[in-house]
């Protein structure tokens, strides 16, 4: 696993929005929330590249942001 600190820099935003993320949606029973949040902290651990990690963060953002209601 690459530890640059780009990489480094978007596991711990993309993980730290996910757990947050995570936590709204439990506490409200939102379950879209919890989804992406559990998307989002475990995303991480899948991807290796920077780029795709970066990509695939922006995409969970941009879809907490679309599936608020």
């Amino acid at each position: 696993m690459p530890f640059s600190g780009a990489n480094l820099v978007a596991q711990l935003l993309f993980g730290s929005i996910g757990f947050v993320s995570f936590a709204y949606g439990k506490k409200m029973g939102a379950w879209k929330q919890m989804f992406i949040g559990i998307a989002l902290m475990t995303c991480p651990y899948f991807l290796e590249d920077t780029a795709s990690l970066w990509a695939s963060g922006v995409v969970g953002v941009a879809a907490l942001f679309l599936f608020r209601n």
